[in-house]
């Protein structure tokens, strides 16, 4: 690259006469004008072959400038890019959240008091249907999961039709579309209109409601219907006689239409690929198969590339053991590097297994100790993960029944630390006791781990090794997020 006064300097001519020839070579497309090298005063000329070996060299360089990080270095970035430990608190601190997790299915019974008490100090249930309340925010059904859990995911309003899946058939029969012709004709209604509307009893509406909104077809204007369906239930069905009779908590609430996808596939999948930058920081093939993105890492690999080429993100080998095709935030690779040393002070932390910010059984695989099939972790609804210094050392199952140990835990450090994690997170957890009753598949009371576990607060129990609610948790710089 060069500015005009260069050639009007070689051969003596004066620089306007430069200048309008080189502007003719631009009109003729044999040349280039713009900003090519920083820290040049005035615009530059270039020849375009001469631009894209440029453009080629300082692509490779970047790639060369970062080598790659081993697992637990990405878990420490992953914690610190979802803010896991952050003093952010509030709304405020919430909408960042739900903004990182855009799109991001995940069961419902464990988003809020998992997923967003960990990234939200002091979270209060009321904090999130304000959001939803106020128009900011909308949740979508991903799929049921049993009869009262399923799948769900936060979208900024006006980013749905952006994200959001397309919709399928809705469910067969005549009440659900009756629901649906109710809503399309008169808008967002109450559970009472729905039943005059389907002119059927109230749990077959209430069933078919719930089906649609597993679908992700209708939505509720608060996330208390879908935290309700967790309540306990006395069994009984009252009959519905119109106004004054008692409506479900499930059913509480205006619903309304999920607004159908109107963006082009090409607006989708530049929406996409920058949810997933924002969410991961570094996206890889193994982050699409983790979301089921419809098409695979194909979808999106066109648009991170020429988000490459154009400057936005770097592309290399960043983490060990993953694919070659790994784009990362030029603020990612920063802190990836920062954090490619462990801490010399360690805290532990305890994480929902299926947390986005946990990278085991999903873009890492687990370490695993003690390579059998009855004890291989899962990435579970309800199961948990202890990590020190982004490390796994413990794995409790989703029953609660079971721990799984890592390779970490032979060092005593780690597992003294990472015991105390998880007790505290029992005791956040307002369980009254936890009994564990198999060690890596063994019997508890006669595994190897038992005295660490009698030293952190347990005792002996009838079917293994019992934690009481107020004990243990005692050790240094252990958290639970």
């Amino acid at each position: 690259p060069f500015v005009a006064a260069g050639p009007a300097g070689r051969w003596a001519i004066p620089e306007p006469l430069a200048l309008a020839s080189l502007r003719e070579l631009e009109a003729e497309g044999t040349i280039l004008h713009g900003d090519f090298r920083p820290g040049r005063v005035g615009r530059e000329w270039c020849d375009p072959g001469v631009l894209r070996t440029l453009r080629k060299r300082s692509l490779a360089r970047l790639r060369r400038e970062v080598e790659p990080v081993d697992g637990a270095a990405c878990a420490r970035f992953l914690l610190s890019w979802h803010g896991i430990g952050s003093d952010a608190v509030g709304p405020e601190r919430l909408r960042e959240v739900l903004s990182q997790l855009e799109g991001l299915p995940l069961p419902a019974s464990v988003y809020e008091r998992d997923v967003l008490a960990a990234r939200v100090p002091g979270y209060e249930p009321r904090m999130l249907d304000e959001l939803c309340a106020a128009g900011e925010f909308t949740w979508m059904g991903r799929g049921a999961l049993g009869r009262d859990d399923g799948r769900v995911a936060f979208f900024r309003r006006e980013r749905l039709p952006l994200l959001a899946p397309v919709a399928t058939e809705p469910p067969a029969g005549e009440i659900p579309a009756a629901i649906l012709g109710a809503l399309r004709e008169k808008g967002a209604l109450f559970f009472s209109d729905l039943v005059g509307a389907a002119r059927a009893p109230l749990r077959e509406v209430l069933d078919a409601l719930w089906d649609l909104a597993w679908a992700g077809f209708v939505t509720n204007d608060t996330f208390g219907p879908v935290r309700a369906l967790a309540w306990p239930r006395d069994g009984r069905v009252r009959p519905y006689r119109g106004t004054g009779s008692l409506i479900p908590a499930e059913a509480a609430g205006r619903w309304s239409l999920v607004s159908t996808p109107a963006a082009t596939p090409t607006e989708r999948a530049h929406a996409l690929a920058g949810s997933l930058l924002e969410r991961y920081g570094v996206v890889t093939r193994e982050c699409a198969a983790t979301e089921g993105l419809p098409g695979g890492f194909s979808s999106v690999y066109p648009v991170l590339k020429a988000m490459e080429e154009s400057g936005r993100v770097r592309r290399g080998y960043f983490i060990e053991g993953l694919g070659g095709a790994q784009f990362a935030l030029p603020g990612a690779v920063d802190r990836l590097r920062a954090g490619r040393e462990a801490p010399r002070d360690e805290t532990a932390v305890v994480l929902a297994a299926i947390d986005p910010a946990n990278p085991y059984g999903a873009m890492l695989p687990w370490p695993l100790r003690v390579p059998n099939g009855r004890s291989t972790p899962q990435r579970a609804a309800g199961a948990s993960v202890a990590l020190v210094s982004g490390e796994p050392v413990l794995y409790l199952e989703r029953s609660g029944r079971g721990l799984l140990t890592f390779p970490a835990a032979e060092e005593s450090a780690k597992l003294e630390l990472a015991l105390s994690a998880l007790c505290q997170s029992v005791a956040l957890s307002r369980r009254r006791s936890l009994t564990i009753e198999r060690i890596d598949g063994e019997p508890a009371a006669g595994a190897a781990f038992a005295p660490a576990l009698l030293g952190a607060g347990f005792v002996p129990g009838y079917k293994g090794l019992v934690l009481r609610a107020g004990t243990g948790g005692s050790a240094p710089h252990a958290r639970r997020r």
